[in-house]
């Protein structure tokens, strides 16, 4: 545990907590899903905050798990890029967004089935009141954060190759997102009643599409989260990089024998600024991690000779 990042430890852990209070308060009578699980709009039990509290419930085992299985996995790698508070507000931006997903599948079962127009409906071969029966519409689990977050590593690392049983060969990150969402888009049209909340799946990694190509587009609007490891390391390298280039033109100022001509100056600092420029812009918007073996060898070597 010591070598998890904070916030993705702590999410962890809250939702460990959560799965076991939910099982224990069960027994006393207590039903956490029933209170924060997320329901539908237009029921009677819906609640705003219920947005955020319906990602740390969970139905099972099986579904705690795998959930925080892939969040320890694949969260761990995209907090040490993006440092814990960009983090944290990605995660629970992203579980926001699925829940609105699935609001508006519910709504659009709504409408289709026109339940407005009814006071009763049968359900498995039970007659209940359509109020009571909407309130049965109720989403919980992680599942939608965590799918945006196996978004994000497919993005920052999409050639990064990842072995997933029960394949015995390697597969590049892009191509498992890409298969997760036909996955999820398969399921979500073939077996609209199996209990899973597929559409919830793909508007969390929607969400979080989104929100990194905003981040791709405005680099300077993920400043307000703080420096992550990789922005302290483009804040450190851009001084020495200015610093070496101060010195230069100090020595060609006064005529150190040692320098090359002008012209063959020029263009080598010009090439060597533009590849030194572009990795440091890389490290800036994705993080350090994101590097090729290349790329921080050239970094390192520049640090070196400053």
């Amino acid at each position: 545990m010591n070598n998890i990042p904070t916030m993705t430890k702590n999410l962890l852990m809250v939702n460990f907590l959560a799965f076991v209070a939910t099982w224990v308060l069960e027994r006393s009578g207590i039903d956490l899903t029933s209170l924060f699980g997320l329901h539908f709009f237009m029921a009677s039990d819906f609640r705003i905050y219920q947005f955020v509290t319906y990602m740390f419930l969970h139905g099972g085992l099986t579904h705690i798990f795998f959930n925080m299985f892939a969040l320890w996995m694949f969260g761990s790698v995209i907090e040490r890029v993006w440092g814990p508070k960009k983090f944290l507000f990605y995660y629970i931006c992203c579980g926001i967004g699925a829940g609105f997903a699935q609001e508006l599948v519910q709504y659009a079962n709504f409408i289709i089935n026109d339940m407005a127009a009814y006071q009763y409906v049968d359900a498995g071969g039970v007659r209940m009141p359509v109020n009571a029966y909407i309130n049965l519409w109720t989403t919980i689990g992680a599942s939608g954060a965590v799918y945006a977050i196996l978004l994000a590593f497919g993005m920052i690392f999409p050639n990064e190759r990842l072995f997933i049983i029960p394949f015995p060969f390697p597969i590049k990150a892009k191509w498992l997102v890409v298969g997760y969402i036909a996955i999820e888009l398969f399921s979500a049209m073939s077996s609209p009643g199996d209990g899973v909340a597929h559409m919830a799946h793909l508007g969390g990694m929607l969400f979080g599409f989104l929100l990194i190509r905003y981040w791709q587009k405005h680099p300077d609007s993920s400043q307000r989260f703080g420096r992550s490891r990789g922005q302290e390391f483009f804040d450190r390298m851009k001084q020495k990089y200015d610093a070496r280039q101060d010195t230069r033109m100090h020595a060609e100022y006064h005529g150190d024998p040692r320098r090359e001509s002008d012209e063959e100056y020029n263009a080598r600092k010009r090439k060597n600024q533009e590849e030194i420029d572009a990795i440091l812009d890389k490290i800036r918007k994705s993080g350090y991690d994101s590097l090729t073996k290349e790329e921080k060898k050239k970094l390192f070597d520049q640090s070196r000779e400053s």
